[in-house]
């Protein structure tokens, strides 16, 4: 895959081209059954440890018999989720092209992938970590919404991640520090990698006055008047707030996005001048956002660029906001050329920039 000019302003038709590329690399050099269950689906964190003596065959079809597909491994059940997620937006994007074959095989992958989300993690969606939950409640309910979509009923398996991971998100929920969802079971954090996913979820599910507290808790005490950026996280302390003041890409975009779906007037002057803070803050005119470092770090930008995209086609907003959002979006694609990323989480990241651009 090579770069891109995004201000050339290609149609979308090539970016979604680039997508499915991405896609395509992220399946078979990433992807395999879990443990050679049939029906099931997860990715590998390494590029190389789905290969084996049957590389050479469709994904579908290899035997995963390389001893480094041990089912207990390193775990990164959040990164499952994001491609979850990619596979359901590569779904949608056949959808708008009227290709239904290639999104009824999204659909089924996608639901496999639940499956062997599931599985993994020992036959329960619950995980140690509120903002792991978050991410998967959402992409469960965008693959119902497949479902729902293509073949007019619901997903069991997706509906069922989605009322028990909305169940632990609501049991996070306190008045702690004035409000706000816990980072993880410890009890000891809340952070906006967790309350920005669980808003959007909870304003998705349409419990608005759950997701509408938990934005204006996150406004209240981890929005930066400065920089017009969120922050990371709060501890409850002794003298009452120890608040971590570090700026990460990917916490603007899930609050950008349940600002959105919220949509009453001030949560839309709030989108805009969020759009405004990430152009001015974490965005180099010309070369795009700014990419994070690191296994977790390399999921971050995609998340951004996938609320941005939202945005980028949020008619409520400025013409000149949603424009922003566009430019950002297709100059980070552009960047994302060259050799297929070794981890998954950067490739799975490169799938959801390319997407995000095919989009717009």
């Amino acid at each position: 895959m090579t770069g891109f000019d995004a201000h050339a302003r290609n149609p979308a038709t090539t970016w979604a081209a680039l997508a499915a590329e991405a896609g395509a690399d992220v399946n078979t050099r990433f992807g395999h059954r879990l443990m050679g269950i049939p029906g099931t689906w997860i990715g590998a964190l390494e590029a190389g440890a789905a290969e084996g003596p049957d590389a050479h065959l469709p994904s579908g079809r290899r035997r995963r018999t390389d001893t480094r597909q041990r089912p207990w491994s390193q775990w990164h059940y959040w990164w499952q989720s994001h491609y979850l997620d990619s596979i359901i937006d590569a779904a949608f994007q056949a959808l708008s092209q009227a290709d239904r074959i290639t999104a009824r095989a999204a659909l089924r992958q996608a639901r496999q992938l639940l499956r062997g989300i599931l599985i993994r993690n020992f036959g329960v969606f619950p995980n140690y970590y509120f903002d792991d939950m978050a991410w998967l409640a959402l992409a469960a309910g965008r693959l119902n919404a497949l479902s729902v979509r293509l073949e007019a009923r619901s997903s069991p398996l997706a509906l069922h991640a989605v009322k028990t991971l909305t169940k632990q998100l609501h049991g996070a929920h306190d008045s702690v520090v004035g409000g706000g969802i816990y980072w993880s079971r410890k009890r000891d954090f809340k952070n906006t990698p967790a309350n920005g996913p669980a808003a959007l979820h909870f304003a998705r599910m349409g419990e608005s006055d759950t997701a509408g507290a938990i934005v204006g808790w996150l406004r209240a005490e981890l929005f930066d008047p400065e920089t017009g950026l969120y922050l990371d996280g709060i501890h409850p302390s002794a003298t009452g707030r120890d608040v971590e003041r570090t700026v990460y890409t990917y916490n603007q975009g899930p609050i950008l996005a349940a600002l959105l779906k919220l949509g009453r007037p001030q949560d839309l002057t709030d989108a805009t001048a969020l759009i405004e803070a990430v152009g001015r803050g974490l965005h180099t005119p010309g070369q795009g956002l700014r990419l994070e470092p690191g296994g977790d770090g390399s999921l971050f930008t995609g998340i951004l660029c996938r609320y941005l995209a939202l945005a980028a086609q949020d008619l409520r907003l400025p013409a000149r906001s949603r424009e922003t959002a566009s430019t950002m979006v297709l100059e980070t694609a552009a960047r994302l050329g060259g050799e297929p990323p070794a981890q998954l989480s950067a490739a799975v990241q490169r799938w959801t920039v390319l997407a995000a651009a095919a989009s717009l």
